[in-house]
């Protein structure tokens, strides 16, 4: 196999240190933020173990802009961002586009996304997994793909369903608190 070159960079936002990688292709993995660049550095090269830090491409370096306006809390659309997914999965890259359509301030869920694609209800679980092995999440924005009923779901980012609900917050999706269980009459 042809080795790639792979270049990345860590740089600090409002929600804390991001990663990115990318090929000559384009972005290959995308590191939600830490609290620590350390941390980040280190999330981001357990995959891609050959990358060196480089100096952003043009396009890469608007990427890396327009994810700082984001944690800044400004309207901003990931779906021009050139990725390489390399060797995914066919059925991964159709889910992927089809999360690539859900934008800002809008979410759909796992069995909805599945329909879409033209596959019965039994794949949002493959959905599910698209989404958790996602490389470049925010770009790919699985935090707008909930659980049926419109729960937050499972997220394996950096913080974990928490970080889910703040990104999703940042956008201006109120997700409902539960329905409390019986109230008191108070007598």
């Amino acid at each position: 196999m042809n080795e790639r070159t792979q270049n990345y960079l860590i740089f600090e936002t409002a929600g804390g240190f991001c990663g990115i990688a990318w090929s000559d292709v384009g972005v290959l993995r995308f590191q939600l933020p830490t609290k620590d660049a350390a941390a980040t550095e280190r999330l981001l090269l357990r995959r891609l173990s050959n990358a060196q830090p480089g100096t952003p491409t043009p396009e890469v370096a608007e990427a890396v802009a327009k994810v700082k306006r984001y944690f800044a809390g400004e309207e901003i659309d990931f779906s021009g961002v050139t990725l390489d997914l390399g060797e995914q999965d066919a059925f991964f890259r159709q889910i992927y586009d089809a999360a690539r359509q859900v934008g800002w301030g809008h979410t759909t869920t796992y069995g909805t996304l599945a329909k879409q694609l033209g596959a019965g209800p039994e794949a949002a679980r493959d959905v599910g997994q698209a989404m958790a092995k996602n490389p470049v999440a925010l770009i790919i924005p699985c935090h707008r793909v909930l659980a049926a009923g419109g729960k937050i779901g499972g997220f394996s980012a950096p913080g974990g369903s928490n970080a889910k609900a703040r990104m999703l917050e940042l956008e201006g999706v109120q997700l409902a608190p539960p329905k409390p269980v019986q109230q008191s009459l108070g007598f």
